[in-house]
């Protein structure tokens, strides 16, 4: 398990695709630039969905990872 440490976390376990992805949009819009966030899901479809959201909008992927059940971000916030 990745060790970081995040000054947000948010939970999306049992929604599924579009939701987490909102969800994250708005929890950052709340945030201040620098700020990590840790993301907790349980849908397969966030590997590919919230990567493209960093990309997009510019912020950072410091890490992801995953257990038995769920997978797990960390996102640093960009300008």
């Amino acid at each position: 398990m990745v060790e970081v440490k995040a000054d947000h976390v948010m939970d999306a376990c049992g929604l599924y695709c579009p939701e987490p992805v909102m969800l994250l949009h708005n929890k950052v819009r709340e945030m201040i630039s620098g700020e990590v966030l840790q993301v907790l899901a349980t849908d397969p479809s966030t590997q590919r969905d919230i990567p493209k959201f960093c990309t997009f909008l510019g912020h950072e992927l410091i890490a992801q990872d995953t257990d038995d059940e769920r997978f797990f971000y960390y996102i640093r916030k960009g300008e």
